[in-house]
């Protein structure tokens, strides 16, 4: 782009929001109040997001609490990669986990090369596009979310929210005050792309393989459920 052309540019933005321009545009916008929420049962939450979930490729598995979570992730990366090692971000709620009773060896830092899983603690699950929310920073680096081939996520059920709008409330009710959050970042599936002769690749610029585990007290139908509604039955 040249120096006259961006100018240009920059010169048609500022007519454009010259004045109170910017102040109708949001005036316009909140008086459409908020978005229309989709009518979901508080039952079906859980099978709705995992649905979703298995439709953008993840896997998935739900169990009842943490030390169940601790021991499907073992068993999960021990049928994968005979292993019981993968890398966890310091974040509170990973160090609080009975990771010993499952038989899990993590190690706190940030992922380098050669390791083969990372395991996030999701602060929310996005019902409507099964979509994971993280944040991360100095405790939680980008990279366990980026770099590693097996991307293991953990969600309690009651941080699941119906739409896109409802997570960006919680975003924002949880910068009150001075702690602000680094990276906000929603994971929506494992890495893939299509650009090659239209033919779908997974792990292009990311991790290949996508598991999410869902804690809460479920019904034992729920992820049969799940599976149905997404058309994998």
């Amino acid at each position: 782009m040249t120096d006259s052309a961006r100018t240009d540019i920059i010169a048609r933005v500022r007519r454009a929001t010259a004045g109170n321009g910017a102040e109708q545009i949001a005036s316009q916008l909140s008086s459409l109040g908020p978005a229309p929420k989709p009518d979901i049962p508080g039952a079906q939450f859980g099978e709705l997001f995992l649905a979703n979930v298995l439709r953008n490729q993840g896997s998935a598995i739900c169990v009842l609490n943490k030390s169940d979570a601790a021991k499907t992730v073992a068993q999960y990366l021990y049928q994968n990669h005979r292993t019981r090692k993968l890398v966890a971000g310091n974040d509170p709620k990973l160090a609080a986990m009975p990771w010993r009773d499952g038989g899990v060896l993590p190690r706190f830092g940030a992922a380098e090369d050669g390791d083969l899983a990372s395991v996030s603690y999701a602060r929310a699950g996005v019902v409507e596009t099964g979509s994971i929310l993280t944040w991360t920073g100095k405790w939680n680096p980008a990279t366990n979310n980026l770099l590693v081939e097996n991307h293991i996520v953990l969600v309690d059920l009651d941080d699941l929210v119906a739409t896109m709008e409802d997570a960006w409330t919680k975003i924002d009710r949880s910068q009150e005050g001075p702690r602000r959050h680094r990276g906000i970042n929603f994971v929506s599936g494992p890495s893939s792309t299509a650009d090659i002769d239209f033919e779908l690749v997974m792990g292009a610029h990311g991790p290949r393989r996508w598991h999410v585990v869902l804690i809460g007290d479920l019904p034992d139908t729920t992820l049969d459920n799940a599976r149905d509604i997404a058309g994998l039955i």
